[in-house]
């Protein structure tokens, strides 16, 4: 269980984050939305270590990771999609792989990474950058996985891509919670999100202001966008 605790922050002196309370467990997809500007991204950078001033508690399975330096928190289990996917261009698949592996990966070995993203074997010796945009998100996904990650940050990982693509990517998130990992997943696509999350909660003004199942978000869904969504 990845859990946060009033999370203050932002850059400099601009406060961006007044006080976030979330979970994230394991096996589901907690998916967080909101209009742009409420703090979403910043947030995951905060949990990660990368946000320059970050206040409150940040814990995983009990253990404090608040304060600790980004690499700490990546070994303590977390693995994070940053928006943009920031793949290495001029390396190969396996070559971007190696640079995200300390060590050996125990959970995701070679075989069991490419059963769950295919289309990644066959472009093993490719260069990141002759990658199409949903192999280089697909990419930066099996490149936190290579940790061994027990939660799973995601910062828009739908963003400009196709609608079939959008579909293999919540196929992947399904089955990665299917398997026990705990997925954070920020996104603006509602469709995929009502598709694929368990949980989804709502940020606005730095806080989150609704935390329900995908159910009952999708029953008073009118209500909620009007309210929390729409400019």
């Amino acid at each position: 269980m990845l859990e946060l605790r009033d999370i203050r922050g932002g850059y400099a002196s601009a406060e961006v984050l007044g006080g976030v309370n979330l979970r994230a467990a394991p096996g589901e997809v907690t998916a967080l939305i909101g209009r742009n500007g409420v703090g979403k991204t910043t947030l995951l950078r905060g949990v990660m270590g990368l946000l320059p001033r970050c206040a409150g508690q940040v814990t995983l399975a009990g253990a404090a990771l608040a304060g600790l330096p980004t690499h700490r928190i990546a070994r303590a289990g977390i693995g994070y999609v940053p928006e943009g996917r920031q793949i290495f261009p001029e390396l190969t698949v396996m070559e971007n792989l190696a640079v995200g592996q300390r060590t050996p990966s125990r959970l995701w070995p070679e075989e069991r990474l490419f059963a769950l993203l295919p289309n990644l074997r066959e472009r093993r010796a490719n260069a990141g950058r002759a990658l199409s945009g949903g192999e280089q998100q697909m990419l930066a996904i099996a490149r936190a996985l290579v940790t061994d990650p027990r939660v799973l940050l995601l910062d828009e990982p739908s963003q400009g891509l196709a609608p079939m693509v959008v579909q293999e990517l919540a196929r992947v998130l399904r089955q990665l919670a299917g398997e026990g990992v705990a997925v954070l997943l920020v996104e603006q696509n509602l469709r995929m999100t009502e598709a694929v999350a368990d949980r989804i909660l709502i940020m606005a003004r730095g806080q989150v202001v609704h935390d329900d199942t995908a159910a009952a978000f999708q029953a008073d869904a009118d209500a909620l966008r009007h309210r929390w969504l729409t400019m």
